[in-house]
């Protein structure tokens, strides 16, 4: 399936602003989906966009809720005793708001659903990674600053009492 945009000329600012909120959706779109686009097109000052995804089946969804960050999926380690907080999306992930800030949390810190325990960096978009399970920070699985993938354990909690 192909979606194609198309507008009037804009100014360049325009175009800019354009741009970059079609990017935005579309790495939001991608984190969201089963698949990958095969192949993603933007051009400027006509401002076409084009988007061709898998001949496979997708799910839909809905523009709205796509733009709303999404607690980061908690998954049953079998190897250890806790429960681990996986990335949401392909990027970097980063345990601080800024390099040389307080981290978000630290290991040993009890956390309610909702709490952000990081950001994942995808093409200068920053995505928050909230837990939705609440627990005691055990372990973090990766450093600060690593590239992770969709799905990857980032830290290990223990249900709360």
């Amino acid at each position: 399936m192909t979606t194609t945009v198309n507008a009037n000329p804009l100014a360049p600012h325009e175009v800019d602003q354009v741009v970059t909120a079609l990017r935005e959706q579309v790495l939001v779109l991608c984190a969201q989906s089963a698949r990958h686009p095969e192949a993603v097109r933007v051009s400027a000052h006509g401002v076409a966009v084009e988007v061709e995804w898998p001949t496979v089946a997708m799910p839909v969804v809905d523009s709205v809720e796509a733009a709303a960050p999404r607690p980061a999926p908690v998954v049953e380690e079998p190897a250890a005793t806790g429960i681990a907080v996986c990335a949401t999306t392909v990027g970097t992930f980063y345990r601080a708001p800024e390099p040389g800030a307080k981290p978000f949390v630290s290991e040993g810190d009890t956390i309610a659903v909702g709490t952000q325990i990081g950001i994942i960096e995808a093409m200068k978009l920053m995505i928050p990674v909230e837990a939705d399970r609440a627990g005691r920070i055990a372990e973090f699985r990766v450093a600060d600053g690593t590239a992770v993938e969709h799905g990857q354990p980032l830290l290990v909690l223990e249900p709360a009492s």
